[in-house]
């Protein structure tokens, strides 16, 4: 009898397979949350509290300026710059605001709370209201119903939500105006305030804080009032109420596309699939071109989110030295030319398409309701399940 043969797989063929197996972000990485750290050079962990003051001096002194020049120009042709110019810079007001929230402005706790308050309160934010929910958002990022910032809701609490509910969380541009919003009643299924010191957001020991915070709220808007009857309306509108508005817009968008709108879904996990990196990898670095510098590249948000204490100056220099740890774990972004308007595609095409996730499953990727437009309310309900 002749040998049983089994037929031989084609050399290189395996290979080949090998090579085109898709990555799947939702595996467990080879490394650890030590590997990576290990990467940073220890100079980037450094705190430079003049050097933290400069950029704080710097971006008052460009919103002063701004203000004193479109005011003595008084022209409906320099006034739209003006809005887009200074829009952008409370936006980085609060970004600067945000790395003393985080202990990364320097090592004195006392003047990151001062520099917090004043960048925070002159934009109508909340400092430590919001310190401590942007704490629990980094403490739990990733995780469907622990996380706090644009996580994703369960498709039971969306099947109950109301038609404007889901308009205002899913639809453009409605849902980049959200910020003011989230801060008096969080996001879909959670409740509370960032205002009040009973709310579940905060435990007893911080209510001083958040009594503090909401003290200093209250002193800008009542400041912001009085000027209104001082120069008029109208000066308030153009000086600060539209520049506001784009702040938060600019708020809005940065959050959201750093957690969504990636080309390849990006998982969400719970129960034992949860751990703190692999909440912090399913994050998204952006380039924002010409903006980078402005806003403090807020952009480097993998690292961030992994070691908020590195200092926002750092954040590029610690990005690149952990992109070879992370290999495929790390999604490079787009390039961006001086405007960033390569990002209005994921914007809208994840506001179009990541909806809801499921209830169960400790590893979950974002689905689509087809039913869910913009038609009316009315049809809405009709085709919602």
């Amino acid at each position: 009898m002749r040998p049983l043969t089994l037929p031989t797989e084609p050399e290189g063929e395996a290979g080949m397979e090998e090579e085109d197996r898709e990555f799947d972000p939702s595996m467990p990485p080879p490394f650890t949350l030590a590997d990576i750290r290990a990467a940073i050079p220890k100079h980037c962990w450094v705190k430079d509290p003049w050097k933290s003051m400069s950029f704080v001096a710097r971006d008052v002194a460009i919103v002063f300026g701004l203000a004193a020049a479109a005011a003595y120009v008084n022209s409906w042709f320099v006034w739209p710059l003006y809005w887009l110019a200074q829009g952008t810079m409370f936006w980085a007001l609060f970004v600067l605001g945000h790395d003393c929230g985080h202990g990364s402005f320097s090592n004195n706790k006392n003047l990151n709370n001062l520099v917090g308050h004043l960048t925070h309160s002159s934009i109508l934010v909340p400092y430590h209201g919001w310190r401590i929910s942007h704490r629990t958002h980094h403490q739990n990022h990733g995780h469907v119903e622990n996380d706090e910032s644009w996580h994703p809701i369960p498709e039971t609490t969306y099947r109950g939500m109301e038609f404007w509910s889901k308009t205002g969380r899913l639809s453009f541009p409605w849902a980049m105006l959200a910020y003011p919003f989230y801060l008096w009643t969080r996001s879909p299924g959670k409740s509370g305030s960032h205002f009040d010191p009973r709310s579940d957001l905060f435990v007893p020991n911080e209510a001083k804080d958040v009594m503090t915070s909401t003290a200093c709220w209250t002193a800008m808007l009542a400041t912001v009032v009085a000027l209104t009857f001082v120069v008029g309306p109208m000066w308030m509108l153009k000086l600060y109420v539209v520049p506001y508005w784009l702040n938060v817009i600019w708020l809005d968008v940065v959050t959201y596309l750093h957690h969504h709108g990636y080309d390849k879904k990006v998982p969400w996990y719970r129960g034992m699939e949860w751990n703190y990196m692999r909440g912090g990898l399913s994050t998204i670095d952006r380039d924002y071109g010409w903006f980078n510098n402005i806003h403090h590249d807020i952009g480097t948000h993998v690292v961030h989110h992994l070691f908020p204490q590195i200092p926002h100056y750092n954040l590029i220099e610690a990005t690149e030295a952990i992109k070879p740890v992370l290999g495929e774990y790390y999604r490079d972004p787009k390039k961006s030319g001086p405007i960033p308007i390569h990002l209005v595609e994921p914007l809208l095409t994840s506001l179009k398409q990541d909806h809801y996730v499921s209830d169960s499953g400790d590893i979950v990727f974002y689905q689509t309701d087809p039913t869910f437009s913009l038609s009316s309310p009315q049809h809405a309900s009709e085709r919602t399940p």
